[in-house]
């Protein structure tokens, strides 16, 4: 009996990776899309199907993706591009052209909780563009949007331990938001693929809610150490993030995706819930175990 094969990118990042791990995990096929050929003969020897493409290449995307029964994407964003909305924006078309191409029959997008604003929310705008992008196609979406991942603490962590802060870029840190662990989102994304919607939908996918405050006393627990939480006032925002060595287009990009969240723009609209359960402290002490903070 012929086995459905399913084309996972990013599976060298935190989703993608937990993505394709979980249908592995279930004897699905996958065909995991990678950029080198390091990447290639590690997903080869994990027991994936692997093809070396450029989500910019839309002709060696769309043979690496054709016969394909669903596809996971992701948008990266490119800290270092001299015109972010440009490269989300040539990626964007890319992918879409490549699936319409390739008569994939669904896709699942990371996307995220804003997606359905088309302006003021930094990186999120290129999500929406990719969204669009894809509806157009006439394939089917499931377009999963998740808040805030609990894996963002590894950008505080340097702080935390060198300096024993805990850095909040909002009004305030008693505000609760729900993080979601990148491995939940990696199960829930092969769920979707294995079992597509009838229709487009968009998806929160939505984890435990904790307030900053919240989040900095369970990482001093875990580090075993008091930590000081700052919070910076917005107009600090662009310069605290131009200093700790980001290019000042994507510090910008950020500070308007902070204010979006401020503002509630990043709310869940979408149009159904999952709700996941890790907690932060499975995953702060995975993060420090694995070594991204030693």
């Amino acid at each position: 009996m012929h086995q459905n094969i399913y084309a996972v990118a990013g599976v060298t990042g935190k989703v993608g990776s937990a993505t394709a791990a979980r249908l592995l995990a279930t004897n699905d096929r996958v065909r995991a899309l990678v950029r080198s050929s390091a990447a290639a003969e590690e997903w080869s020897s994990r027991g994936a199907d692997t093809r070396i493409v450029d989500l910019g290449d839309a002709v060696a995307l769309e043979a690496a993706i054709t016969g394909c029964a669903g596809l996971f994407i992701l948008l990266p964003f490119d800290l270092s591009a001299d015109d972010p909305d440009a490269h989300a924006d040539a990626l964007a078309s890319s992918i879409a052209t490549a699936v319409a191409a390739a008569a994939v029959p669904h896709v699942v997008m990371l996307s995220s909780g804003g997606a359905d604003r088309a302006a003021g929310t930094g990186p999120i705008t290129g999500l929406h563009r990719l969204e669009e992008a894809l509806r157009a196609t006439g394939i089917r979406l499931t377009a999963m949007r998740p808040g805030h991942f609990q894996e963002k603490i590894s950008d505080a962590l340097d702080t935390a331990q060198n300096e024993g802060v805990y850095p909040v870029f909002a009004a305030s840190a008693d505000v609760s938001h729900p993080l979601v662990a990148t491995q939940d989102l990696g199960a829930v994304a092969a769920d979707l693929l294995r079992d597509p919607p009838q229709r487009n939908q968009s998806v929160d996918v939505l984890g435990p809610e904790y307030t900053e405050r919240q989040v900095a006393d369970i990482l001093a627990r875990v580090l075993g150490r008091e930590l000081q939480v700052v919070v910076l006032p917005e107009e600090a925002w662009a310069a605290t993030l131009i200093d700790a060595g980001l290019p000042p287009q994507a510090a910008a990009a950020l500070a308007e995706l902070y204010r979006a969240d401020e503002k509630g723009l990043l709310a869940p609209r979408g149009d159904r819930t999952i709700r996941t359960d890790t907690p932060l402290e499975t995953t702060i002490t995975h993060t420090l175990a694995a070594g991204h903070h030693a």
